[in-house]
């Protein structure tokens, strides 16, 4: 990087105090100014597998729900499971550790979640439900609870209709595409279902009540839409008509449901870099926050979180179904990662989206670089060059952060210990820095599998092949950047 380019980095650059969620919130108090008069914030990651961002993302929202009056936390997680979570922060109905398993992904089943949620639960507890945040899901995939729900409700209103809840049952865990189908006949019975039970709204919720059908109806848009991406084609991958395209698009129009609902809501929004961009990601994909910029403008606020170098778990793409792994990756030296790493140590934050930048700034802003990206699976190798290519200045408008953490020892042998940030906590070695690791929280595994440790709440450290899903991996450092 030039010298006038680091130069205008450090001159414009924010100190961060910490990643740790409960901390004082001064550092941050730029970024409120910032979002006074925003109705939508996206928080971002460029994996799904680092503790820190969860615990960044964490800290954030505890900020913006208490000192910038967000009402509502969308997560990129499924629509159908998460009314359950919904009822746990709002009213403390059921236990939070298993609600979190039913959201179906790995990336969900972290203690980081788990200390999200406790905390929403705490914040809530004392508050009217007026003054209440909510937690909602945007994506309409994994319908189990939905399924179920609509299983019970029928049986109580209409239970010659039962079976049409039965021909819904793919829905229960597939993915997009998972059932291409040229006729959708699907979708089709989805349709069918909705309208039957919105054509007898009234009267079920006499038999019932009114929320009760409220809730009803709601589930079967759900399966609606699930059903919608379920039976889409594969392929082509690009385009607004993609099955991409259509998710992002779904997970877009969650969202405006919620401030056409509430005039007076306030969103944050929980989900990869990807879905957060103002343009396109992967093959020209039209994103999320592309479909929020163009009905909110500059009511839409992105976040995304980059990091330095280190380790991130994800599942192999050609083993979808098997545990996640730590995967390694460097800084490497043309990512923009790579050039915020090296122009200043500590945390920091910075405004890349200046109304008067200098004229060496300027160029560099509007010039294209290189930022990297994983999901929740990558391939074995070729994962190091998962790339999408912001201009700072645009599509990465708005801070940028880095700090080398502190590293913990290994655990004797390389096996895995369950500890805390703080109070300890585990990662496998990695890179330059190895044996030491960075702290961690485990993973929570499926619900079968789920073990309550009576004496703290949390889950006990389960060893041997689970140890490779116990945790979001480390990184030694880390970047974010937060845009406009």
């Amino acid at each position: 990087m030039p010298d006038d380019i680091a130069r205008w980095l450090t001159e414009h650059a924010r100190p961060l105090g910490t990643l740790t969620p409960g901390a004082p919130h001064d550092d941050l108090e730029p970024l409120g100014d910032a979002l006074r008069d925003v109705r939508i914030v996206g928080l971002g990651e460029s994996t799904h597998g680092t503790r820190e961002f969860l615990q960044l993302k964490h800290r954030i929202v505890e900020f913006l729900v208490r000192e910038a009056g967000f009402t509502t936390l969308a997560l990129e997680a499924g629509a159908s499971a998460t009314r359950a979570l919904d009822a746990y922060v709002r009213h403390g109905t059921g236990d939070p550790t298993r609600l979190i398993t039913r959201l179906g992904f790995w990336t969900w089943r972290t203690e980081e979640m788990l200390d999200l949620v406790q905390w929403l639960r705490t914040h809530n507890r004392d508050l009217p439900e007026d003054r209440q945040v909510r937690l909602v899901g945007m994506d309409p995939q994994r319908c189990t609870d939905s399924l179920e729900a609509l299983a019970t409700y029928l049986h109580q209103v209409a239970p010659e209709q039962a079976e049409n809840v039965r021909e819904l049952e793919p829905l229960a865990q597939a993915h997009p595409a998972a059932h291409p189908d040229p006729h959708q006949a699907l979708l089709h019975r989805a349709e069918a279902l909705a309208a039957f039970l919105e054509a007898h709204h009234e009267e079920f919720a006499r038999h019932t009540t009114p929320k009760t059908a409220d809730e009803a109806l709601e589930h079967a848009r759900i399966l609606t839409r699930a059903a919608d991406l379920v039976t889409r084609s594969p392929g082509p991958p690009s385009g607004d008509n993609s099955v991409f395209a259509a998710r992002d698009r779904y997970m877009a129009d969650a969202v405006t449901r919620l401030l056409d609902d509430e005039p007076a809501a306030r969103v944050i929004v929980w989900a990869h870099n990807g879905h957060l961009a103002k343009g396109t990601y992967g093959d020209g994909v039209p994103a999320l926050g592309s479909r929020l910029r163009d009905r909110y403008g500059d009511d839409y606020y992105a976040l995304a979180l980059l990091f330095g170098k280190g380790t991130f778990l994800a599942r192999r793409s050609h083993h979808l179904h098997a545990p996640p792994r730590r995967t390694r990756i460097g800084t490497g030296t043309r990512s923009l990662e790579a050039r915020l790493a090296a122009t200043l140590p500590g945390n920091y934050y910075i405004n890349l989206r200046t109304n008067a930048p200098s004229p060496q700034a300027t160029p560099w802003l509007h010039t294209p670089h290189t930022q990297r990206s994983f999901g929740a699976a990558v391939p074995r190798f070729t994962y190091r060059f998962h790339v999408a290519p912001p201009h700072p200045g645009r599509r990465l408008r708005r801070h940028s952060l880095r700090r080398p953490l502190e590293l913990l020892p290994a655990p004797a042998g390389g096996g895995c210990e369950r500890r805390r940030s703080g109070r300890g906590g585990w990662r496998a070695p990695h890179g330059p820095v190895a044996p030491r690791v960075s702290p961690g929280a485990g993973v929570l595994p499926p619900d079968n599998d789920r073990r309550q440790n009576a004496s703290t709440g949390r889950l006990p450290w389960q060893g041997g092949p689970s140890a490779q899903e116990s945790s979001t991996a480390a990184t030694d450092s880390i970047s974010t950047s937060w845009s406009l």
